[in-house]
């Protein structure tokens, strides 16, 4: 299928050759600030790396209202256990299956690699027609929007502002959650046990997805899962010993695997083997229809690099895990099917003196926002461990009224004939920050449809990007003559 528009795609080719992962975004910031100035267009960066290039308006429309079009150069950077891919040095494989482009085995970046194109794309566009623009680029939004937070008051001037990072053709979005990462460390004790065979007890198969946009789909959570697997172990009467727990690697994706090393008389392997394949029956049935291809695996290995937990911290990690929420808390009380409040048990890692698990709780209240971060923090108490909160950004305030808002309404409804929603959603968006920073901006958020974001099922549609596409310019044309 050919990928249209043409220019888009190009500069998406271009951008998915660039190693970007969050906080490491210094080559696709230079390289769309080379583009800014191959262009001779006044081009600035920051001290962290936010980029605006500020492009004229086309003749005739030079009293317009300055736009400001913005989305972020860092991608979460996920892959299968069983794929060979290095974030920092590789490029993404792109592959196209139909009406879709994925990656091949990894993430694909089109959160939100396709709003930076889309708005690079309208430089090379002698079709589009725009009021002056600036075109805002920043960095590690992933990792709690540090370069939104890094603007300085005024690398950018404009008063309307379209965010190019949602994730849903034909949804205008005017609001978003708020959120904090919660991260729990709990001491260990450790002892030498009698040599005995080590295996690696795996979750794998999962979907995982957005911590956001996904976690009221129901999908299966690996460290939750796996912890449930070694509580079942000592149900079903076997003694290991426990040596390491590792699992998720983004505090804003749900976990897609996790891992534990145990070790177990060899003569127990075929009774816990059968053990677990009858609980991944059960975990499949309860994700029938949702994550069903989850898998319960053990794998004999050599050896721990580390020796083994005591009984009285063993039992202490078990029942932490065990009691780590996950999913979604509550529902908005007025806009039907929105989250309005969820903590995602994003990582777990072992090191030698210490169990770390990160969490992340969201939602459009604040108070809700930092009791369900106090929850955490308490149970980290209870189990003799310590709980902290950190990063924390507020949500977007949905604004009805705004006249952004109705244009682009209006110019969706001119253009398509259909009636597009407006809509808040249950993730971090830029906007949040930049509304605090900039008071009195008006800002709405548009984008193609992309699936599976943050896992490395990602896709983005094809058509849809060239419908959005032709969105955006019908959009700008008539913001142009206001």
């Amino acid at each position: 299928m050919a990928k249209k528009p043409e220019i888009v795609w190009n500069y998406f080719e271009e951008l998915a050759k660039i190693p970007r992962p969050s906080g490491m975004e210094e080559r696709a910031s230079q390289w769309v600030y080379e583009i800014g100035k191959s262009h001779k267009l006044e081009t600035k960066k920051d001290e962290v790396g936010n980029v605006v290039i500020k492009v004229p308006a086309t003749k005739g429309f030079e009293k317009a209202e300055t736009v400001i079009l913005q989305g972020h150069l860092d991608m979460v950077c996920e892959k299968n256990s069983n794929v060979k891919h290095d974030f920092e040095k590789d490029p993404i494989k792109l592959k196209v299956e139909g009406d879709w482009v994925k990656a091949d085995g990894t993430t694909l970046g089109a959160d939100n690699g396709i709003g930076v194109v889309m708005a690079l794309a309208l430089l090379d566009d002698k079709e589009a027609k725009h009021p002056p623009l600036e075109l805002l680029f920043t960095i590690d939004e992933e990792r709690g929007l540090k370069g939104a937070n890094s603007l300085k008051k005024g690398f950018v001037t404009g008063r309307r502002l379209i965010n190019l990072d949602t994730e849903e053709e034909g949804a205008i979005y005017i609001g978003c959650a708020g959120g904090t990462d919660t991260v729990i460390t709990l001491g260990l004790k450790r002892e030498k046990c009698i040599p005995a065979v080590f295996y690696t007890v795996a979750v794998t198969g999962l979907r995982g997805g957005h911590s956001g946009s996904d976690i009221h789909k129901g999908r299966g959570n690996a460290n939750q899962i796996l912890a449930r697997v070694l509580r079942f172990l000592e149900k079903e009467k076997v003694e290991y010993n426990l040596f390491e727990i590792w699992g998720g690697s983004k505090r804003n994706a749900i976990p897609r695997e996790a891992f534990a090393t145990i070790s177990i008389a060899e003569k127990e392997t075929s009774k816990v083997r059968k053990i677990l394949s009858n609980f991944e029956k059960e975990i499949r049935y309860e994700l029938r229809g949702i994550d069903e291809n989850v898998e319960i695996s053990l794998k004999k290995v050599n050896s721990s690099k580390y020796d083994s937990l005591n009984d009285k911290t063993k039992r202490k990690v078990l029942d932490l895990l065990f009691c780590i929420p996950h999913g979604v808390i509550s529902f908005d009380k007025e806009i039907k099917g929105l989250v309005e409040t969820s903590t995602n048990f994003a990582i777990v890692e072992t090191e030698e003196k210490k169990l770390k698990i990160i969490t992340s709780q969201r939602s459009s209240i604040t108070a809700k926002m930092e009791w369900a971060a106090e929850r955490n923090r308490v149970l980290a108490s209870l189990a003799g461990g310590e709980g902290e909160s950190s990063g924390t950004y507020h949500g977007w305030a949905p604004n009805l009224n705004s006249t952004l808002l109705k244009i682009a309404k209006d110019s969706y409804k001119k253009l398509t004939k259909k009636e597009p929603e407006a809509k808040a959603i249950h993730a971090g968006l830029e906007c949040g920050i930049l509304g605090e920073k900039f008071e009195g901006i008006d800002m709405i958020s548009i984008g193609p449809t992309i699936k599976n974001a943050h896992s490395p099922d990602e896709m983005v549609s094809i058509s849809s990007v060239e419908r959005t596409y032709t969105f955006l310019k019908e959009l700008l044309k008539e913001l142009a003559k206001k």
